[in-house]
């Protein structure tokens, strides 16, 4: 990726640790950057559906001074294992157990986009674990409910086989279409396939679309602060950003030119923008808890 920007290539250059805990029968891989520092709180990183922890492998390293920051596989996502069935509160459960098993501190901030944002959110409506802060990155948290399960199915619910390996890094699209810079784009594609019998597949397992559980259609009953992070161009409905814009308790900041996956096409001010959140959560905590 000769055309990569520093900035890109350095956050590669800082190698994740790699680790893996057991999450009620199956193994959830997570990637881990920087220390416990003198930052009030570590950074749990969630992915969205049909994606996988290497999509913040550019975002991470940036967000790691003074503290740990992990990212997650979920089960059935990218180097975690496969289930039977997949539900919101297990997939919330693997978020819990690796809040205490992959070496965050106490009390950490949860980040999750699209439907990672969504478990996220299940899991802050929860008393345990005590969790110092949720950010929510353009998931669609809809009054009337998400996307359509068919389209969802259309589009993620089986598995499909390629060639060669250049043949399936090619076919990487963003869902929903959207733009994309060349050098975030190769690297999350080139991460995104896995060798199967007959050729090359995506890492997820079709499977994950025929979820159970209750997705949340509001960010009421939070357990922590909370801020909402919205692309200008992505999947939030103008109804359910018009409600949470009338919150006093879900700050919404949006990003300008940016898609639903903002990683991909604005992962420079997405970063910032998750900084400023991260402090603003740390500078507001004394003034709460007095």
């Amino acid at each position: 990726m000769t055309d990569a920007p520093a900035w890109f290539t350095d956050a590669l250059a800082a190698e994740p640790e790699l680790g893996s805990i057991d999450v009620e029968g199956a193994s959830i891989a997570y990637r881990a950057w920087g220390e416990a520092g003198d930052a009030r709180h570590d950074l749990l990183l969630v992915h969205g559906g049909a994606a996988h922890a290497g999509w913040w492998d550019f975002i991470a390293p940036m967000l790691a001074t003074g503290r740990r920051v992990v990212a997650i596989d979920l089960s059935g996502h990218g180097d975690s294992g496969h289930r039977a069935a997949y539900s919101m509160d297990l997939w919330a459960r693997e978020l819990a157990a690796a809040v205490g098993g992959a070496g965050l501190r106490a009390r950490p901030v949860i980040v999750g986009h699209s439907l990672g944002g969504m478990i996220a959110t299940v899991l802050a409506q929860l008393a345990e674990p005590e969790l110092g802060g949720l950010i929510v990155v353009d998931s669609p948290i809809e009054p009337q409910g998400p996307w359509p399960r068919t389209e969802a199915d259309n589009t993620f619910g089986r598995a499909r086989v390629y060639a060669t390996r250049a043949a399936a890094v090619e076919r990487f699209r963003p869902i929903p279409p959207q733009a994309s810079l060349p050098y975030t784009a190769a690297h999350i594609a080139s991460t995104s396939v896995r060798e199967v019998e007959g050729g090359w597949s995506w890492k997820f397992d079709p499977g994950f679309v025929g979820m159970t559980g209750d997705l949340p259609h509001t960010m009421d009953g939070l357990t922590c602060p909370a801020v909402y992070i919205a692309g200008e161009h992505g999947i939030l409905s103008p109804g359910a950003r018009a409600l949470l814009e009338a919150s006093s308790e879900v700050p919404v900041l949006e990003i300008r030119d940016a898609g639903h996956a903002m990683m991909l096409d604005q992962p420079l001010p997405l970063s910032e923008t998750l900084r400023g959140a991260l402090a603003e959560f740390e500078l507001s905590e004394p003034q709460r808890a007095a």
